[in-house]
This record gives C-alpha cells, sequence and structure tokens, in this order.
C-alpha cells in the first residue's frame, strides 16, 4: 500500500491534472488506503496546507532553483512543494526526513534523475537558515501579503479596492490555516447544553458560539458521520455566517419558506428548526442525486416539513406557487470559504465573469414566486462586489416592486460578513420585501 506522502502526492498530481475538488481527492485516495488514524491527520494537513500556500512555496522554491518553475514538471513540483512545507511549517518532521523522503518519492514518480535537483534545493534551503525572502513590506506592499498568505495579487488587489486595506490583511491571514467546525443544534431532539455535555463526556472540546443560540463549535471530533450525536440526529454541520443567514430570514411556524439552490440542504434544515418543523419548507436543486442527499439528511433530523423537488432556479414554474419567504443562496465564486477549498483562489478570474449574469437571472426568477409583502433573500458565500452588491442594486433598479428590507442587526439591507468578524466564512446576504 502506499505510504502518507505518496498519497498526498498523489492527491496534489490529480489536483494538477483534473482540476478536481480538493476534499473529493484527498478524501477518495484515503478511504482507499490502509492508514492510521494518525497517518490519515498527517496526509490531510500535508495535503490542505501544500494547496494554502502553494505560492509561497514556489516563490521559495524559484529561489533556491537554477530551473524556472515552468520547465519542472508538475509532478516533480510537488514533491518539492511537500518538502519545503515540511521544512517550514511542520516542526513535528526533522529537516532530514523531509528531504530524504522527498527524494524517494521520485523514486515513486519514476522522475530518479530529479533526485539530485530536489536533494539539492531542498538541501540548500535548509544551509540558507530556512529563510523566505519576501518581497519589501513597504516599497511592494501588495507583493508581500500575496506572498506570504499565498494569495493570488489579483485578488487581494480586489479585497483591498472593495473592502479597505485593513479588512483586506485580515481576511488573507484569515485564509491560511485550520477553519472553525460550527454544528447546528437540532433543537427539536436536544438542548444546546446537553448536546454540548454529550460531547465533553466523550472528550471531544465543545463551546457556545457568543452570537447565535444554538450554534457550536468543536475541535477534535474526527469523523463526523461516525459520532452517535450525529446518526441520532442531534446536529448538522453548518458554517455560523450560514446560521446567522438563517436568522436573518427569521422563520416563523407556518410559513412556507422556498429554498431555490438548497443542496446540501444545511440552510433548510436550520430554517425548518426556526420552524418548530411547522408549514412548508420547498427545497429545490437541479440534479436528481442532490436532491436525494437532502432527503436522507432530513430525514436523520427528524425533518417533516421539508419536501423536495428537481428545479431548475433559472426557469420559472408556474406550478409552484406563492411563498412567504424565498431563498436564493446563488451558485458563487466561492471566495469566502477559501481556507475551506484553497483551489478556489488560484482559478482565473475570468471564470467568474459570467457568474453575475446567471446569479441575477436566479434572483429574477426567484422574486416571481414571493407573495405581496413577503421577503426575497439573495446569499453567496463570496466575497466580490460584482456578484454581491452589484447584483442586487441592478435588481431593485430594474424591479420596482420590490424594496430593501432593513437587517435590524445591521442596520442596512445588505451585509458582507468578513472572515474575522466572527471568525467565520465570508458571506454575503441581502434582504428585499415585495412591495404590496
Amino acid at each position: 500500500m502506499k505510504t502518507t506522502r505518496e498519497i498526498v502526492l498523489g492527491a496534489l498530481n490529480k489536483m494538477d491534472e483534473d482540476k478536481a475538488y480538493s476534499n473529493l481527492t484527498i478524501d477518495k485516495l484515503l478511504s482507499e488506503s490502509d492508514l492510521s488514524l494518525q497517518d490519515r491527520s498527517f496526509s490531510s494537513a500535508l495535503f490542505y496546507g501544500i494547496l494554502e500556500r502553494k505560492l509561497t512555496l514556489d516563490y521559495c522554491i524559484q529561489k533556491y532553483s537554477k530551473i524556472p518553475l515552468k520547465k519542472i514538471s508538475h509532478d516533480v513540483l510537488n514533491v518539492l512543494r511537500m518538502g519545503i512545507y515540511q521544512i517550514v511549517f511542520m516542526q513535528s518532521v526533522p529537516d532530514s526526513a523531509a528531504v530524504n523522503e522527498s527524494v524517494r518519492l521520485t523514486y515513486s514518480i519514476r522522475k530518479v534523475s530529479a533526485k539530485g535537483f530536489v536533494n539539492a534545493v531542498l538541501r540548500n534551503f535548509i544551509r540558507n537558515g530556512k529563510k523566505i525572502d519576501f518581497p519589501d513590506k513597504q516599497s511592494d506592499f501588495i507583493g508581500y501579503y500575496s506572498m506570504k498568505y499565498s494569495c493570488p495579487e489579483w485578488l487581494f488587489n480586489k479585497w483591498v479596492d472593495e473592502y479597505g486595506k485593513d479588512a483586506a490583511i485580515h481576511t488573507v491571514k484569515s485564509s491560511i490555516g485550520m477553519p472553525p467546525l460550527y454544528l447546528r443544534v437540532n433543537s427539536l431532539k436536544i438542548t444546546e447544553d446537553e448536546l454540548i455535555d454529550s460531547f465533553e463526556k466523550r472528550k471531544r472540546e465543545a463551546s457556545k458560539t457568543e452570537v447565535l443560540a444554538n450554534c457550536i463549535s468543536i475541535k477534535g471530533i474526527g469523523s463526523i458521520e461516525n459520532l452517535p450525536q450525529y446518526k441520532k440526529g442531534f446536529f448538522h454541520v453548518q458554517d455560523l455566517s450560514s446560521q446567522m443567514l438563517c436568522n436573518i430570514i427569521h422563520p416563523k411556524p407556518n410559513e412556507t419558506i422556498f429554498d431555490m439552490c438548497s443542496a446540501p440542504g444545511g440552510k433548510a434544515f436550520t430554517i425548518a428548526q426556526y420552524m418548530q418543523d411547522k408549514g412548508q419548507i420547498l427545497a429545490f436543486d437541479l440534479y436528481e442525486s442532490r436532491i436525494n442527499l437532502i432527503q436522507q439528511s432530513a430525514q436523520r433530523l427528524g425533518l417533516e416539513c421539508i419536501k423536495t423537488s428537481v428545479n431548475d432556479a433559472t426557469l420559472y414554474n408556474e406550478n409552484l406557487g406563492l411563498a412567504d419567504k424565498v431563498l436564493c443562496d446563488v451558485v458563487c465564486s466561492g471566495l469566502g470559504i477559501i481556507r475551506r477549498k484553497p483551489e478556489i483562489k488560484y482559478k482565473d478570474p475570468e471564470e467568474f465573469e459570467k457568474l453575475p449574469q446567471i446569479q441575477y437571472n436566479i434572483l429574477l426568477n426567484s422574486s416571481k414566486y414571493v407573495k405581496e409583502g413577503g421577503m426575497l433573500i439573495y446569499s453567496t458565500c463570496t466575497l466580490n462586489k460584482k456578484e454581491n452588491e452589484e447584483v442586487v442594486l441592478r435588481f431593485l433598479s430594474e424591479n420596482k416592486d420590490f424594496e430593501p428590507l432593513q437587517i435590524p442587526q445591521y442596520e442596512n439591507y445588505m451585509h458582507t460578513f468578513l472572515p474575522q468578524e466572527i471568525n467565520s466564512d465570508g458571506f454575503f446576504v441581502a434582504t428585499l420585501i415585495k412591495k404590496w
């Protein structure tokens, strides 16, 4: 069977070759292995750490390599990234082990001719005191933060322009490292205190979240699906910002609420709990397989008010009727969740150019299902004003039967959750009301 480092290298190579999702890639390879829990944790930490720090690692490699990065084959480059990452960021790995294991990996990928090159780059780096000469912070502000926190310059520049210098710095810093894990307490089955107590009895570190009731943060739980509390439907995983959105919607028992882009269903589940499982939530998605996942999770949580259906959110369906509230949590660039899916930040920004029109189409179509006096909610998990404020402002300018609806907590009808605000994912929400 493959070693921990061979699995990580295989996952990194697959990411390069197939542009695959990070979580699906590493999870599949680990599930097919016979690694211990400790080795699985090491593999995940190494894999995600390299993805997070790829620009920093490449910057360092180029300083110590006589060969330009573009001329280094991607698998050998990944070997070097693994070696540098272990030397700089994994204190538990001796420098000698990082070098020796990296050289061994050249054999596993049948690039024995590269072993001397790999050995030389890593040993030269160590001999130079493991020093990374970042761009000067004063004369090259953008370059410094871009390289130090492995954030493409176009993206850091964008955040500086749109949210300000300080916010951009905090955002880029928060994009590195282990993201927090939040659980939504299923208040229909268990109380917040009871769930925390059940974790603490099993030596799991769980605590309440000050900003929102029935939301707990937890550490060191391993495989979530194997937890008895999960199997009993006592919680579902949902980031704090997403839970805050559900609170902003202020669902009430016996309302009819449409969740236009529902999968994997976390928002629908929390909304159902606010509604005490009374009323009707119609949860839609474009694909049958994703609808099935929503149904399975709703059943595990014991939620009966959620009805699912395959539906295209961009096309009007006259059979759906009207709702008190319609949630459009639209497809987006995902720039608010890069600490969970770091590969997103390395995408070509041109890939995002068509998104605002798609988002507008979903918002426009979804507005047709809102009752008079009803609420229309637009949200994304991105930090990009073209996909957020500009879409909403365009909608309001072209649809005079809707007007802004102030969010009481924020004294505005639009709010952006920057990661540092409540230690959550980056998130955007806007609330509108249909005029009587």
